[in-house]
């Protein structure tokens, strides 16, 4: 079994399908790397990979929209099909999703606006300790 991790950004909102009666959400991740190449140019390569989350998508479905940042770990596989139109040999590079996170900072104050209107118990408040009181 291979597995593989990436970071990238969503190259658009998450579409949510159904194949043979499982939920499906998929959406493709821009995978970017700097370089520098035999001449010292500083080079920046793009790599799309159309991803897939199967039947766990449901609570992160509204936070996958076009230019989230996220972390991958999933089951790659690799496509090789001609293509009709110019006759060339092409590739496609898919990942079946095991793993997600979500590490941007606009999907984080999204989060904790939401969270922000659920309601907290009225709990005691902490007290603070003055610095000069530790307890070592």
């Amino acid at each position: 079994m291979i597995r593989m991790q990436l970071i990238g950004h969503l190259g658009r909102d998450v579409v949510k399908k159904e194949v043979n009666g499982a939920k499906v959400f998929s959406f493709p991740v821009a995978v970017n790397e700097r370089f520098k190449n035999s001449l010292g140019v500083l080079e920046e390569r793009t790599t799309w990979i159309d991803c897939s989350l199967w039947e766990r998508g449901e609570n992160v479905a509204p936070y996958l929209t076009q230019g989230t940042l996220v972390f991958l770990d999933g089951f790659p596989k690799a496509d090789a099909y001609v293509n009709q139109s110019t006759g060339a040999l092409t590739g496609s590079f898919k990942l079946r999703v095991y793993s997600l996170q979500l590490l941007s900072r606009k999907d984080e104050e999204r989060r904790k606006a939401i969270l922000s209107d659920v309601p907290v118990s009225e709990a005691e408040p902490v007290q603070e300790q003055p610095a000069d009181d530790l307890p070592f």
